[in-house]
């Protein structure tokens, strides 16, 4: 920046005024040439910066482990850097920078920004006797002209799709007076949303009273009344391999078996029509007794300590991939692998490295991208189902097979399974997989949900309504995918009679597409061909 012509002192001028301020100017124009770097603060994972005091300036930095932000304060003039604070949630300046108010975990404190690194996060503020008045009558007015205008001003083109956006204002404002809870708040908003007639418009949130939980215990079994009791038909394991996820009555010297009857728990009987749930209500998290029989019948049952779950998402889901795993072996005979990726962030990296590098001795591959709920644009798994092989490299050691080149692949045909629950990021998956010419789709059309979501303001009460703020045009510059999904080659669908009879159409679908495109694009690994000569001597001589 640059001072202006005004004087810069802060003492009294004429008529014992206080002269003003010089006046900064900042040149945008070439600043990226004037960036220095700041000696002794490293290259780390930093969030952004605080004002600090004078020549001090506050930076916070996401560390590798722990939990919060490390804030930093670094001194222009000495160019160091002293950790200031740790487990910071969030942290501002006070109007003259002498003061930061900081969060650590729950606690607000006040410190001295000039002093020293405060200790224990520094003094904190009682903030338990705080309170404020809430009009949420007029907080449904202001809520729902901040989502007009977010729409407005942050929907990712500029003619809000072609809506007549202030009459629609006018049209859903005339409610406002009907509005006397969130829920009926929250109906409006998306109502008003809805001319715009686009996916990811999501409202949510808000300020609803709070509920009590009533923290029912989960033991991951399935149960059927036999006979007046209520019999195990399916124990839920986590499929013995997948970290900390291990069903409660499937740990090793238990003995319970499926077949088995609940027939007890924490010291009362059970049987129908009693409901089990109704005696494992707070006993999510706790180890309680259970009573298990190997008939249906009390005596002769034998007690064990178990501890239910608050929930069994991650074994079902476990239990309804491998199930289709164990389906697609039986069916192909062993050729294909089996993958779902139930969305396009960390969970769906996570099940697409474990699954398909684990399964590179088949020769195609099933990726099964139904329901999956989407994320970011997961161009990762599109590059690695696209891999072609190029070659190998020998090996010397076991059993002497030849690593592949690249080393990680699946080099057979690949067949996509796909539904209308499937959106996003779930949307772009498919696409890439058709531009890419990688294999047919199998299934249903997609959702059609194809924007991003980023940056767009809370509402004052908390809650959430998103104007999207990105949307995908194909390489020929027209608008794709969202509003119209990826249809499929291959349309199958999996109709409930046939789904509540245990079948899935479109897995077997796609396996059998799989198998056919086997017949012709199989990939036969080669084995190491016979030894090189390449010793040569002039004139062809012999050993001499």
């Amino acid at each position: 920046g640059a001072a202006g012509s005004g004087s810069g002192g802060a003492s009294p001028g004429a008529g014992g005024q206080a002269s003003r301020p010089s006046e900064v100017v900042v040149e945008l124009q070439g600043i990226q040439r004037r960036i220095v770097p700041a000696p002794n603060l490293p290259a780390r994972n930093y969030q952004r910066l605080v004002e600090g005091p004078e020549g001090r300036i506050f930076v916070l930095e996401t560390p590798p482990r722990g939990q919060g932000l490390t804030l930093h304060r670094y001194s222009l003039e000495d160019r160091e850097a002293v950790e200031f604070l740790t487990g910071v949630v969030s942290a501002s300046a006070s109007h003259d920078r002498k003061k930061l108010l900081v969060r650590v975990g729950s606690n607000w404190s006040v410190v001295d920004a000039g002093g020293a690194p405060p200790r224990d996060g520094g003094k904190r503020l009682n903030t338990g006797d705080l309170r404020m008045l809430v009009d949420p009558r007029a907080e449904y007015t202001q809520m729902l002209r901040e989502g007009w205008r977010f729409m407005r001003d942050f929907l990712y083109v500029d003619n809000v799709h072609g809506a007549p956006w202030d009459e629609v204002w006018r049209w859903y404002s005339a409610w406002l007076p009907d509005i006397n809870h969130r829920s009926d708040f929250n109906y409006l908003l998306d109502m008003l949303s809805g001319e715009v007639a686009v996916g990811h418009s999501y409202v949510s949130g808000g300020d609803y009273p709070s509920l009590g939980s009533p923290r029912t215990g989960l033991l991951g079994v399935d149960l059927e009344e036999v006979e007046g009791f209520y019999r195990i038909r399916r124990i839920y394991t986590g499929e013995s391999w997948n970290p900390d996820l291990v069903g409660p009555l499937a740990h090793p010297g238990m003995g319970v078996k499926e077949g088995d009857f609940l027939v007890g728990i924490e010291g009362r009987d059970l049987r129908a029509p009693t409901n089990p749930y109704m005696l494992l209500e707070g006993t999510a998290g706790r180890t309680i007794r259970v009573r298990i029989n190997d008939r249906p019948a009390f005596e002769g049952a034998r007690e064990i300590f178990v501890q239910p779950v608050a929930s069994e998402s991650q074994l079902r889901t476990w239990a309804w991939v491998m199930d289709n795993q164990r389906k697609v072996d039986e069916l192909s005979n062993g050729k294909l692998a089996y993958v779902w990726l139930p969305n396009t962030g960390q969970g769906g990296y996570q099940y697409f490295n474990r699954l398909y590098f684990a399964q590179q001795d088949r020769q195609g591959a099933v990726i099964d991208e139904r329901d999956n709920g989407g994320g970011s644009a997961a161009d990762y798994i599109v590059e690695v189902l696209n891999r072609r092989l190029t070659g190998y490299f020998n090996s010397r050691a076991a059993d002497r097979r030849p690593f592949t080149q690249p080393m990680a692949g699946l080099w057979g045909p690949k067949v996509m399974i796909i539904n209308e629950r499937a959106g996003s990021g779930g949307d772009l998956l498919p696409y890439l997989f058709r531009f890419h010419g990688i294999g047919p789709l199998v299934g249903t059309r997609t959702w059609g949900g194809l924007v991003g979501t980023w940056d767009t303001p809370p509402l004052v009460d908390g809650g959430r309504f998103v104007a999207p703020r990105g949307g995908f045009f194909d390489v020929e510059g027209r608008w794709a995918v969202e509003g119209e999904g990826v249809a499929p080659d291959i349309e199958v669908r999996n109709d409930p009679k046939e789904v509540a009879a245990g079948r899935d159409p479109q897995l077997e679908a796609a396996v059998a597409e799989a198998l056919r495109l086997l017949e012709t694009r199989r990939v036969e690994l080669k084995p190491e061909p016979p030894a090189p000569v390449r010793w040569r001597r002039p004139g062809g001589g012999g050993g001499r």
